[in-house]
């Protein structure tokens, strides 16, 4: 597995993005993280460097067993956990497998098992991508991560993120396998016995996953803080950098 370890700190953030997969999600974080800590960023397997065709059977435990094997290879004993949607889910399952491992937690959109809501979301994606194929699918995509005006604006932007994601798109075989992956998860009864810290984050406009499953995830957490926000969609990280890096750091430094 390839991977990244820059920044400066004694303390080590790991950087898990969502279905996409790619590291590079987290860029509006990252020149602020860097700035206190040591931040660990990998594409997950299947996806961007480290693209390749994934085993029948793929679960989020291989993607968590995936960040573990990085850890070891980098020599990081301990570490915080930042996890967006699926992303969030390999750091459920990081902290209820691997406790010791893991420092602090902050979910971003993320869910303890689907939303019914979310699996009609992702069976829409995938009729997309089987009758009209992979650059539908990405041109799609952004309906399902960013607000209207936030589209709208950033226009330009937008169009040259889908032109990469066609070009650098992680396959159908491997698309479905993770979405598989994510349908299967289920952490509900292993909530209660999760003991870091966490920071539950999610937007109230989010069209693909509901804030309520943040809400259901926090109040099932020992030790944890929710925190929503009005606006900003499912990648609120990346259209409200500022608030969202302002609590970051903060709940991280706290």
């Amino acid at each position: 597995m390839k991977y990244e370890l820059t920044g400066a700190g004694e303390e080590t953030v790991i950087l898990s993005a969502g279905l996409g997969g790619a590291a590079a999600f987290w860029a509006p974080q990252r020149t602020p993280l860097e700035q206190h800590f040591r931040v660990l960023a990998l594409d997950q397997r299947g996806t961007g460097r480290n693209a390749e065709p994934l085993p029948d059977g793929y679960t989020i435990g291989h993607m968590t067993d995936d960040v573990i094997a990085v850890m070891d290879a980098a020599g990081v004993a301990r570490a915080h956990f930042l996890g967006h949607a699926l992303g969030g889910l390999v750091g459920l399952d990081l902290a209820r497998r691997f406790p010791e491992r893991l420092a602090r937690l902050v979910l971003v959109n993320a869910w303890a098992r689907v939303d019914r809501h979310s699996e009609r979301c992702f069976d829409i994606r995938i009729g997309i991508l089987h009758s009209q194929g992979a650059a539908a699918y990405v041109a799609a995509q952004p309906l399902f991560l960013h607000t209207a005006p936030y589209m709208s604006a950033n226009h330009e932007k937008i169009s040259a993120e889908v032109a990469h994601g066609t070009a650098h798109f992680q396959g159908a075989e491997n698309l479905l396998k993770r979405i598989g992956a994510l349908r299967g998860f289920d952490a509900r009864h292993d909530l209660a016995r999760i003991i870091a810290p966490t920071l539950v984050a999610a937007s109230r406009d989010d069209l693909l996953v509901p804030f309520t499953a943040s809400q259901a995830l926090a109040a099932g957490l020992r030790n944890a803080e929710l925190w929503i926000t009005a606006e900003g969609g499912h990648a609120f990280s990346v259209e409200q950098p500022e608030a969202f890096n302002a609590k970051l750091l903060g709940f991280l430094t706290s």
